[in-house]
C-alpha cells in the first residue's frame, strides 16, 4: 500500500470551465481532490481578461491564493475589492460571492474548498456587466 500519491506534471489535462457557471473564458486545472474521510478540493483556474465565475456559496467557505495577474472578489452586498498576487482571500461559509480577472489582464489563483455532502459549491446567477463594472473598494 503507497503512503502517498504524486500526480506528475502534465498528466491531468486542463479543462474548459463551465460556461453555465463562469462568462468568458477560464480554465481549470486539477490540483487535489482528496479521498474520503479528507474533503479538500483544490484547482488552479486561469481566468482571461473580463472572465468571472457566478455568484456562489460554498458549504465550508473558501481559500484563494492569487498566483499571478490581476482581479476582483466581491461579496454580495459589500464593496469590490481588487486582488493582486501574494493576496490569500478567506471567503466564509455560505457567503454569496463572486471572483475573476480584471478588464484587461488575466488572473490565476488557487481556489480551495472542501466538500460537505458530495457538493463544494452551490452555483447562483451570472454576474451582470454593471455590478462587474462597479466600484472597487480602495486597499489598504
Amino acid at each position: 500500500m503507497s503512503v502517498l500519491t504524486v500526480y506528475e506534471a502534465g498528466s491531468r489535462p486542463s479543462r474548459r470551465a463551465p460556461s453555465e457557471y463562469f462568462t468568458g473564458t477560464v480554465w481549470q486545472d486539477p490540483v487535489i481532490q482528496t479521498p474520503p474521510p479528507a474533503s479538500l478540493r483544490a484547482l488552479k483556474v486561469t481566468f482571461e481578461p473580463g472572465a468571472r465565475t457566478n455568484w456562489h456559496t460554498h458549504p465550508f467557505g473558501q481559500t484563494l491564493q492569487v498566483l499571478d495577474g490581476a482581479g476582483f472578489v466581491h461579496v454580495w452586498g459589500q464593496e469590490k475589492l481588487s486582488i493582486l498576487p501574494g493576496d490569500v482571500v478567506w471567503i466564509p461559509p455560505e457567503v454569496k460571492h463572486w471572483h475573476g480577472a480584471g478588464p484587461s489582464t488575466c488572473l490565476v489563483h488557487l481556489a480551495m474548498q472542501e466538500e460537505r455532502d458530495g457538493r463544494e459549491v452551490d452555483w447562483l446567477e451570472p454576474v451582470d456587466d454593471a455590478t462587474y463594472a462597479g466600484g472597487i473598494e480602495a486597499r489598504k
